[in-house]
């Protein structure tokens, strides 16, 4: 195929080597001439990088950098050119005046796609005199390893262009994912899920930023925390997401900003690239606050409060750990009383079942099986209770002396000791309100028919570097158990925020998995649903994954 690259910006220049790579003819072409020379001199070199260090072979990296070819005039005919991608800067007139030329001088089968982020893929096809040619296709950065498409019709692109598109992304090894028309499209939608909530708990003083993002690390399983990843983004660029995809579903509760970030922006506190954000990266590399050390005794007698799979896997651990863990009908009086929670609150815990109060704390049994175990504390808590359940949790995974004993785990650093994080009460605990955020948004990515569920996983997973999709991770943790986990949120907070989705709730009442689809309507004789097109107001830059 031969491709037509307008843009020799930072996205274009990855286009252009991930298309001639895949053995398709780029030519490349930029308002500015020297931009295209600088663009091609980068890309052959990283196609002779990828050849030294075994990536590509020798002549297939001399093929691809033979297949690139410098345009004097972007808006030059091109009889020859099947497809044009469009990479320049986020604003909707200049898109349009771009393809109002292009239409001018190819041919009317040569497919327009543009890899806007955040425009609405219909509105920059509105102002063509056929706007039916028109695609949105959305690569991430850097193109090369990103290994994920969006491909976004817009109202009245034809129904032919989508499949080709699919089949070219696809037959690169990339994965394509159909998205409609929508604020954020799929990956920065629903990459929402965590930012947001994970800015709520900010707000509520739940933790720090380094606390919360030690719990999405090592309970979650994700590769960045949320704030490492705001940082790395730009906090400027993920506010501006944030409520461009806010305004855009018509300021829906599930998506709601925070109060947080136009402050710090405005501060000019964007992350590493001005320095600071929520860390400090003025040394070069990230400044994450130390642990503070394990001081407790290691030795208090503890003892689980309540009945159920939770609090019997708690018991178990604590068995397996050698924790001196108390039975009988009521804890003596040094006791600390561990109270496991999903979706709930200590503090309810400790109304609804009389537990002591100053003694009482709260487990996140999602933690249990992760290198990192979370407490939480109430207002009445004796922050000796605390020092003390932490230094039994922490026991757990303490080596053995040689005289069989253990060392205590005196310090989060001693080889062998499981880290515990400590966190204010809050309904569900960071981890729960973090997992149950991110599955929801993606449930109501699924129960807008935006994606298949199956186009939901596979982007998110490709381009938000998740341990595995939010519907497949939801169905892991267990269907009946996500929906107990966002009734429980919604009952403790009384926030819409929190209410169970539609495709949750469905899903338990029928015994089906969050991943399947249902039937096709249209296959079943219903209406088919109309074209949707976004309605978001135009951002000045998309979130990269």
């Amino acid at each position: 195929m031969r491709i037509r690259i307008v843009g020799a910006g930072v996205m274009g220049r990855g286009i252009a080597q991930w298309a001639a790579t895949a053995g398709h003819t780029v030519e490349l072409g930029d308002a500015r001439q020297e931009a295209v020379g600088d663009a091609i001199g980068f890309v052959r070199g990283m196609l002779d990088r990828s050849a030294a260090k075994g990536r590509l072979g020798p002549e297939a990296a001399r093929a691809a950098s033979e297949r690139l070819l410098p345009l004097d005039d972007a808006f030059a005919p091109g009889d020859g050119v099947e497809l044009v991608i469009e990479a320049v800067r986020e604003d909707l007139a200049a898109k349009t005046e771009l393809f109002r030329r292009l239409e001018e001088v190819l041919p009317a089968r040569t497919i327009l796609a543009t890899n806007t982020s955040s425009l609405p893929v219909t509105r920059v096809a509105a102002g063509l005199a056929d706007p039916s040619r028109l695609v949105g296709l959305h690569f991430f950065n850097p193109v090369p390893l990103m290994r994920i498409v969006e491909v976004v019709p817009g109202a009245l692109t034809r129904p032919d262009i989508p499949p080709v598109l699919v089949e070219l992304v696809e037959a690169t090894g990339h994965s394509a994912a159909v998205v409609a028309d929508t604020p954020g499209f799929l990956v920065n939608h629903a990459g929402r899920g965590l930012v947001t909530e994970a800015l709520a708990l900010l707000e509520e003083s739940v933790s720090d930023p380094a606390g919360i993002d030690r719990i999405a690390r090592d309970v979650l399983g994700l590769r960045m925390g949320p704030f490492e990843l705001m940082d790395l983004t730009g906090l400027d660029v993920t506010d501006t997401v944030i409520d461009s995809v806010w305004r855009g579903f018509r300021h829906s509760d599930r998506l709601r900003p925070s109060y947080l970030t136009p402050n710090r922006v405005a501060a000019g506190l964007h992350g590493r690239k001005t320095g600071r954000g929520f860390y400090d990266h003025s040394a070069g590399a990230q400044a994450t606050p130390p642990e503070s050390p394990i001081t407790g005794d290691p030795g208090r007698p503890v003892r689980v409060a309540g009945h159920g799979p939770d609090a019997d896997a708690l018991r178990r651990t604590l068995r397996a750990d050698g924790a001196t863990l108390e039975s009988g009908p009521d804890p003596s009086g040094r006791a600390v009383v561990l109270v496991p929670t999903w979706g709930t609150t200590v503090a309810e815990q400790i109304a609804s079942a009389g537990l002591p109060v100053s003694r009482t704390v709260g487990v996140d049994p999602l933690a249990l099986p992760t290198r990192r175990r979370v407490l939480a504390f109430t207002p009445a808590t004796d922050p000796a209770a605390v020092h003390d359940a932490r230094a039994v949790l922490a026991r757990a995974a303490a080596p053995a002396t040689e005289d069989g004993g253990t060392d205590g785990c005196r310090a989060v650093s001693t080889d062998g000791c499981r880290a515990v994080s400590v966190v204010r009460d809050t309904a569900g605990s960071v981890a729960q309100r973090l997992l149950a955020s991110i599955v929801s948004v993606a449930a109501s990515i699924a129960e807008r028919a935006i994606a298949t569920p199956a186009a939901v996983d596979t982007a998110v997973t490709a381009g938000l570097g998740y341990p595995t999709g939010p519907l497949a991770w939801g169905d892991r943790i267990g269907t009946a158990r996500i929906l107990a986990l966002q009734a429980g949120l919604h009952r403790s907070t009384g926030d819409p925020r929190y209410r169970p989705t539609r495709w949750v709730t469905e899903r338990v009442h029928l015994g089906l998995p969050l991943t399947e689809p249902g039937p096709d309507p249209a296959a079943l004789g219903a209406t088919a649903p109309q074209p949707r097109s976004a309605t978001a107001e135009p951002a000045h830059e998309g979130e990269p994954a």
